[in-house]
């Protein structure tokens, strides 16, 4: 009997890791750290006035500070995009592995929502699709059976974390708009002050001013290039997320009913 059930298991086993589909979803899932970069530019993005306050006039602190207040609150809604996504992703790669994830504690420390932030891009559809995914991850956590079917996730998953995915890229525009500004400020107060260090006793000033231009020059540079590997990033998960979905079998007729039933609640 005993020799029978590891036959089983191993012939279930083999049809696991055989069918393309789940190895599919466990490369996806694989590839949920590379969504980090949100993070830090999340970050960088809050810490914006820290970095800027050297270079500001007294005229621009009033207003800038002002901004990091923004920033800094809502800076715990980007995180949360960021958290509710990788989630997703993980708890979809466990149950293609045939493996339990232990996510319910996780998910229940979320933010239950968040808010549109109109200035930075983030929108009511944006807050929906956070939502939506929360409130899946919220019944995959306290179901009985959490070997839910893989299919089944990825059909209620795809508009929330497409929606939330695309909270991220908007917000990354929005990060990269701020970046290009920070970097004017900065550049722009050293090209007029730089000229005014050229006297003779302030030689040392003067080249210590310019070293310090190249470097935030080429700091800047490299966060345009961060900015953009984070955006292919997510773009990269979206394209192959959809053609997950795209790839489903098709429901029977009975459960559409009552796919359509669940797409419509609030």
């Amino acid at each position: 009997m005993k020799r029978c059930l590891c036959i089983l298991l191993c012939l279930l086993l083999a049809a696991c890791a055989s069918n393309p589909r789940l190895q599919e979803v466990r490369a996806l899932a694989a590839d949920a750290p590379k969504l980090a970069g949100f993070n830090d530019l999340s970050q960088r993005f809050r810490d914006t006035y820290q970095r800027e306050q050297p270079y500001l006039g007294a005229a621009a602190i009033q207003r800038e500070e002002a901004l990091d207040r923004k920033r800094r609150d809502a800076y715990p809604d980007f995180i949360a995009l960021h958290t509710a996504a990788t989630t997703y992703l993980r708890a979809l790669g466990a149950l293609a592995g045939g493996d339990t994830f232990q996510y319910g504690d996780q998910v229940k420390q979320m933010s239950a929502s968040i808010k549109a932030w109109p200035d930075t891009g983030l929108s009511d559809r944006h807050v929906n699709a956070y939502s939506g995914l929360l409130r899946l991850l919220l019944r995959a956590a306290t179901a009985r059976e959490q070997d839910q079917a893989v299919q089944a996730m990825l059909r209620e998953g795809y508009e929330p974390l497409q929606g939330t995915l695309d909270a991220m890229d908007t917000l990354l525009r929005y990060f990269n708009k701020n970046h290009d500004n920070e970097q004017r400020i900065v550049l722009g107060m050293l090209e007029v002050e730089i000229p005014y260090a050229e006297a003779p006793r302030d030689r040392l000033l003067a080249a210590l001013a310019r070293s310090h231009q190249q470097e935030k020059s080429k700091e800047y540079r490299l966060l345009g290039l961060r900015h953009t590997l984070a955006s292919q990033n997510i773009e990269a998960i979206r394209e192959r997320h959809a053609a997950l979905y795209r790839g489903l079998d098709p429901l029977p007729a009975a459960a559409i009913p009552s796919a359509i039933a669940k797409g419509a609640q609030p």
